[in-house]
């Protein structure tokens, strides 16, 4: 139901019940909740605000909404806006809504073109948002998991920036510690001619072929020395560029990349641990620094500095997230792997001390997290757990060159168009569920051009609405002034339904972080135009309701382009 028929009814049902309360001197009621009635023939919307007051008002829920009703049929612009209504079972109300008020959608859709369904900032809930997603440590390539917090991220900062939220996307590199030490050990292996399997091989280096090519353009590069830490800076920067480029395939772009070690270089992890001491947050014991966790819900207090001096990872987390609320970020939303769900009662916790210190206030749920659980890769129906190139996990890239059907003997065209289709891919099945649940991803699936394959089902929804449109010929600009009371058949009904819900689904979706709920849509749209292009002919010899059933279509190949584009997935014109 579009939003302006939805807010015009709940106003007549409002007036009404403010008139039968006043009438017989009952208390005030609630403003009334509109749903869809679970089976399409209960109507289009359904209203049980009678069952809610019958107790308060101690009147028969069935009494109730029929007094309700006949106050609502006087609303002025009732009759043009629903053509019926119902009582059914203990008091629901099901009405159903005029042909105009249907079909209404249609111009709307053909009016706002690619704004359909999105809010002006002024009416955002929040002005601006941060996104964090892929913050990949530059040890290796992109594995699936990074391309499902990719995918997830990217849609999610899309769905936002349609509520009218100016979204900022931040990658942040965990460029300092442990791992990045080892990378450099693992560089300087390879360039003293081990390999992994020699015996005197690190045991905790990286085993990857990537290691080769990295230890090989060192050494030809004018930065070469025999240095460990001029192994260490060219490895990092030349694994950021290698996920940049792996980004760009996948495109997705970032507004900021922000590297940890500058929250060492610049002194924030030291003046955070200060801070959270001078407050009393913290103790000593052990020979290590705790923070006090427990008092904001932890399980167990957490070592903050190790005996030997270090900090635990969580710490330059919490510096990270102070420099996000400082740089003016109120909302911020992480996506990351389930693996992280133990570090957010500490960086909660330790951002409320810093909070305590400051005189910020900054809520106790700050940041937001989306955790996404793994992603299984099938591939003749055998799972894939090894890509050469990264040596014990499938890479995005690979995900995407399957995929997409990549071969060595394509030409630059044809393996460009065989990379797009890849990225649509993978970034809609990696949407396609909720990101608390495991995925399987069936790269033979995805290689299917037919309606088993979820992109490809959605995608020739949108490419058979162009060769519908191309068979016609005329122009589209004449369908804006199509009679569309000739749309009354059952499909064309259900179509209609589906395109005035993408306004509602969207800001539900970005209230929840759902992108899985937009993939859930288009499936359905995709499926309600196939049901009308099989049931109602559309070029029929009746000038007035092709035109109809075109602009129907039109307004559907709209509402296609625009929710995907917010998935990042393309909508070809053929397929």
């Amino acid at each position: 139901m579009l939003l302006t028929n939805k807010n015009r009814l709940i106003e007549m049902l409002s007036a009404a019940l403010q008139g039968l309360a006043q009438e017989r001197g009952l208390a005030d009621a609630p403003a009334p909740r509109l749903e869809r009635p679970k089976a399409v023939d209960h109507g289009d919307v359904a209203c049980n605000i009678a069952l809610q007051l019958s107790k308060a008002w101690k009147l028969n829920p069935r009494e109730l909404a029929q007094a309700l009703v006949e106050r609502l049929e006087q609303q002025p612009g009732y009759s043009e806006l629903i053509a019926s209504c119902e009582i059914a079972g203990p008091g629901f109300i099901n009405f159903r809504l005029s042909n105009s008020a249907k079909t209404a959608v249609v111009q709307e859709v053909l009016t706002a073109g690619s704004q359909f369904g999105q809010l002006a900032p002024e009416a955002a809930p929040v002005a601006s948002a941060m996104i964090e997603f892929v913050s990949a440590n530059p040890t290796g390539p992109l594995h699936v998991g990074h391309g499902r917090q990719a995918a997830l991220g990217d849609a999610l900062a899309n769905l936002l920036a349609t509520q009218g939220i100016k979204v900022h996307r931040e990658f942040y590199y965990n460029d300092a510690g442990v791992q990045i030490a080892n990378l450099a050990l693992s560089v300087q292996a390879r360039l003293s001619g081990l390999k992994p399997g020699d015996a005197a091989w690190p045991e905790s280096a990286y085993n990857g072929e990537y290691i080769a090519e990295i230890a090989i353009a060192f050494k030809a590069s004018p930065e070469y020395k025999d240095n460990l830490e001029a192994i260490r800076q060219f490895a990092v920067a030349y694994l950021r560029n290698e996920q940049d480029i792996d980004l760009k395939t996948f495109g997705v772009k970032f507004d900021c990349y922000y590297l940890e070690s500058s929250l060492y270089t610049d002194g924030s992890v030291t003046k955070i641990v200060e801070e959270l001491q001078s407050i009393g947050k913290t103790y000593e014991s052990e020979g290590a620094l705790w923070l006090k966790t427990t008092d904001d819900g932890d399980d167990k207090d957490r070592v903050m500095r190790k005996s030997d001096g270090s900090f635990t990872y969580f710490v330059p987390d919490v510096a990270y997230h102070t420099s996000k609320w400082n740089r003016g970020f109120q909302k911020v939303i992480n996506v990351q792997g389930s693996d992280h769900h133990g570090t957010i009662a500490r960086v909660r916790s330790g951002l409320q001390g810093v909070a305590q210190k400051r005189g910020w206030d900054i809520p106790k749920t700050y940041p937001d997290y989306v955790l996404h659980k793994m992603v299984t890769v099938m591939r003749h129906g055998e799972e894939v757990k090894i890509s050469k190139r990264a040596g014990s996990y499938v890479t995005v890239r690979d995900l995407v060159e399957w995929s997409g059907g990549v071969a060595p003997e394509m030409t630059a065209d044809d393996r460009e168009l065989a990379l797009q289709r890849g990225r649509d891919a993978v970034r809609f099945f990696l949407i396609s569920r909720k990101a608390d649940t495991e995925f399987v991803f069936d790269i033979d699936l995805a290689l299917q051009q037919n309606d088993e394959n979820p992109v490809f089902y959605v995608q020739y929804a949108h490419a058979r609405i162009c060769s519908i449109l191309t068979q016609w010929g005329g122009k589209v600009s004449d369908l804006k002034g199509a009679n569309l009371s000739l749309l009354q058949s059952k499909a064309s009904d259900h179509l209609l339904r589906r395109l005035a819900e993408y306004p509602e689904m969207l800001t539900d979706a970005a209230a929840d972080l759902a992108p899985h709920a937009l993939a859930f849509y288009l499936r359905d749209l995709a499926g309600d135009f196939h049901t009308f292009y099989n049931a109602d002919r559309v070029l029929v010899d009746d000038p007035a309701l092709k035109l109809a059933r075109l602009a129907l279509l039109l307004a559907t190949r709209q509402v296609l382009e625009n929710g995907l584009k917010v998935l990042g997935v393309s909508a070809p014109a053929k397929m």
